[in-house]
């Protein structure tokens, strides 16, 4: 058997390696892990965790407006953008700690640096070399920002955190989560903003009532959306500004152009293709059902392997593997049911299959909607609803899609995917005792299908 200096090597320390790397170690591996940029990955640093943090203070201007109605005087409300820079930056370098302790703790050797394949056993960070028997790619993803004239200009999610100064006027560009997030963050910080896709309405993938229904909301809340939009240009004025062009000929001038078009599997400079590692066309790593690729000694998992893109589903496949690289059992995870959350405003929470899915799967299902005022607004007069909907098998009476728009719909959508996992039907919906009052008791109330 030959010697190696490491049983498991993770390259990136993201929210997939890290737990990998920890629990390996916990079982008794020799593992180390190579980072070069962000402890923590994506999530921590540029992600979920920042942005959920400044989703919060883009709340308060309307938190603020609220209040007047229920009885609260306050002076005139101003926002200044470096305390929330500053604030998120030292809550990420606390969290950037707190992960290297949680390697150092367990075992793990952590190595800065960007790492690169010498051989199918080894690995090469800086002018340092380490052979392992196992190696594991855990890189994640990185911000696409298409090649147009002009591109030098924008900006991604890796650099909106730290923006020297706060922008008074925006375009975000695309149509994903990450777009429809920031759009509503630079709206609520008081930034006029403007959302341009190129297609004729966003979040694609989801409900078309949760995606019409949100469209609506966001216009009211100020944003400008742009459909059917195709930016060709970007030209930087004498003033700093920036000019943009649009496909057709229509222009519109802007301190900042946040480019949220996606994002491709960081692997460039790992040396796979050398090594003859599968990718599949978008460039995520092909693996089988173990994680590991065509070259036997080299796994791959998170984000960089494709869909879904998700923290807690690069934690539950990295605890999969260790769990199969430790019995050799097959790796075990269920891909079905997984709830998820878009922090616009308001918030969408969805969990199973939107309705187009399932007619698409050619399931006969019965529908189930409430469009309503929140409680909270019908005091404060502030134009926004709330939608809820259940997608129901109408052969099994299961409830196979739950989808809400409105305030802390993950949260409320987080319990509800325990009773999709569990296979409640509709009449154990219609069984449960709703909590009053709550927009929640909406789900466990709603008893007229849609016709």
């Amino acid at each position: 058997m030959a010697e190696f200096d490491f049983d498991l090597f993770v390259i990136g320390a993201g929210s997939g390696g890290v737990r990998a790397a920890r629990m390996a170690a916990n079982a008794g591996m020799r593992v180390a892990v190579a980072e070069d940029r962000y402890m923590g990955g994506t999530c921590v640093n540029v992600g979920c965790v920042p942005k959920k943090l400044f989703v919060y203070a883009s709340g308060y201007r309307e938190e603020f407006e609220d209040a007047a109605a229920y009885g609260w005087r306050a002076g005139n409300a101003e926002f200044h953008w470096p305390t929330l820079r500053d604030n998120n930056a030292a809550e990420v370098g606390r969290l950037n700690g707190i992960y290297r302790n949680l390697l150092a703790n367990a075992g793990v050797t952590v190595i800065d640096g960007r790492a690169r394949f010498e051989a199918p056993q080894r690995i090469a960070v800086g002018d340092r070399s380490y052979s392992a028997e196992r190696i594991l790619v855990a890189t994640g993803g990185w911000p696409f920002v298409p090649d147009i004239p002009g591109r030098e200009h924008t900006i991604s999610s890796n650099e909106v955190f730290s923006m020297p100064e706060f922008p008074q006027r925006i375009l975000v560009v695309g149509g994903g989560y990450i777009a429809v997030e920031f759009a509503g963050i630079f709206a609520g910080l008081g930034a006029e903003t403007h959302l341009s896709y190129r297609r004729e309405l966003f979040l694609r993938g989801f409900d078309r009532d949760v995606r019409h229904f949100v469209r609506d909301e966001i216009g009211k809340k100020g944003v400008q959306l742009h459909f059917n939009q195709t930016i060709e240009s970007i030209e930087k004025q004498e003033d700093g500004s920036l000019l943009v062009h649009a496909e057709g000929g229509a222009t519109l001038a802007v301190d900042t152009v946040l480019y949220a078009t996606g994002r491709r599997p960081n692997t460039r400079g790992l040396g796979l293709e050398e090594l003859g590692v599968v990718t599949h066309r978008d460039g995520t790593i092909s693996v089988d059902d173990n994680f590991r690729t065509n070259v036997d000694s080299i796994y791959a998992l998170g984000d960089v392997t494709g869909e879904p893109q998700l923290t807690p589903v690069a934690l539950a496949e990295a605890m999969a593997l260790v769990g199969h690289l430790r019995t050799g059992k097959p790796a075990e995870i269920d891909y079905n049911n997984i709830p998820t959350a878009v922090f616009c405003q308001p918030n969408i929470g969805t969990v199973g299959l939107s309705e187009e899915e399932a007619r698409d799967s050619g399931l006969a299902v019965t529908i189930y909607k409430a469009d309503f005022k929140p409680m909270r607004h019908t005091v404060s007069g502030r134009d926004e609803r709330t939608l809820m909907k259940l997608v129901v098998d109408s052969s099994t009476d299961k409830v196979i899609g739950a989808h809400m728009v409105g305030p802390e719909a993950g949260e409320i959508i987080q319990g509800i995917a325990v009773a999709i996992k569990a296979g409640a039907t509709k009449a154990v919906f219609d069984q449960t005792v709703g909590i009053h009052p709550t927009s929640a008791e909406e789900f466990v109330t709603m008893r007229n299908p849609v016709a």
